[in-house]
């Protein structure tokens, strides 16, 4: 009996150094790293959460394994599963510092990030650690690349549907003619911000809130307005109509100052592109013109035309400038009159 007490040590001391790890040491230097704001630095910590105690754990194990007074073989297949464990573990950090810095790579030169790519990335280093995993515990893994390989063709036509849409992910994100952020709008009159693209579907967020699941080989060859290619600023135009009466130089220099305040609140960044107005049409009421004006993306000119319906009212009120209402004059003629009496 007292040949196993120095192994259950081990497998208690283990247990201990993973719990003190885990919850102080490792806590500790996680909040004194993330201070510091080093770059990936989240990346690695979120990579690596629980594995310091399983890491310990497993150490204690395995020198109690050492320690133990045990068959040889049983020793031999207990190392095998504390070397399989450990690899696997091993895996898992590689897999998720490799997804984590994949998207922070294409965050940082595109701009945006999509789970294609990060996925991808993810599954080739759970591939690639389960053949040396199998390696490692002696499996010949040649036999089982050309299986892999033989039975692909029947497994790509069983999967065709999936490959497909797999394929059409990587077409719209190496062409570029949509990407994660972008403001896109269907055919069917659909419309959203696109929020991800895995590698079946395609996610686009409305402005309801509501979520839009389009297959990506529909979204590839789908007529649809990206509203933030080539560049996400957008004009916004609005129309407006005043009465003839109305001194048409006064309107343009008055509207135009309304529209050089509003932007210098929404999209002061733009304000070297002035906004301008053109008159385009002698209207039943009125002079209509439209004017155009620059905001940032597709979603500001909401709070654009907001804004600039509001100011140029109360402007328009203080300049004695006149928005006329439709109106219709009726001249009946006397026999009509008649008539009808």
């Amino acid at each position: 009996m007292m040949q196993w007490i120095l192994p259950v040590v081990f497998v208690l001391a283990g247990l201990l150094a993973g719990i003190i790890a885990e919850k102080f040491f490792f806590k500790k230097l996680k909040t004194f790293v993330l201070k510091t704001k080093l770059p990936g630095s989240e990346i690695i910590f979120l990579s690596l959460h629980r594995m310091t105690f399983i890491w310990f754990v497993l150490a204690g194990f395995s020198a109690a394994v050492l320690s133990a007074p045990i068959k040889p073989d049983i020793a031999t297949v207990l190392h095998k599963i504390v070397t399989i464990v450990i690899l696997y573990s091993v895996t898992i950090v590689l897999a998720r510092l490799t997804a984590g810095f994949v998207n922070l790579f294409i965050t940082r030169s595109e701009g945006v990030s999509a789970s294609l790519i990060s996925n991808i990335a993810k599954t080739a280093v759970f591939v690639l650690g389960s053949l040396i995993l199998l390696q490692t515990v002696g499996v010949e893994i040649t036999p089982i690349i050309t299986t892999l390989g033989i039975s692909g063709l029947a497994v790509g036509l069983a999967l065709k549907d999936t490959l497909e849409n797999l394929f059409a992910g990587f077409y719209l994100l190496i062409s570029k003619q949509v990407r994660t952020g972008d403001y896109v709008k269907l055919a069917d009159s659909h419309e959203g911000y696109v929020i991800d693209i895995s590698w079946r579907n395609t996610t686009i967020r409305e402005l309801s809130n509501n979520v839009i699941i389009v297959p990506n080989c529909k979204l590839s060859s789908a007529i649809f307005i990206n509203y933030h290619l080539p560049v996400k600023e957008i004009t916004l135009t609005l129309n407006v109509g005043v009465d003839y009466e109305s001194d048409l130089e006064q309107v343009e220099t008055v509207t135009v100052e309304v529209a050089k305040e509003v932007m210098a609140e929404i999209a002061p960044e733009l304000i070297a592109n002035e906004p301008y107005i053109r008159f385009h049409s002698f209207g039943d009421f009125s002079i209509d013109f439209t004017l155009y004006m620059r905001v940032n993306e597709f979603f500001d000119q909401r709070i654009g035309r907001h804004l600039f319906i509001k100011k140029l009212h109360k402007r328009y009120q203080q300049e004695g400038i006149k928005i006329p209402f439709p109106a219709r004059e009726l001249f009946i003629p006397e026999n009509a009159a008649k008539v009808g009496q």
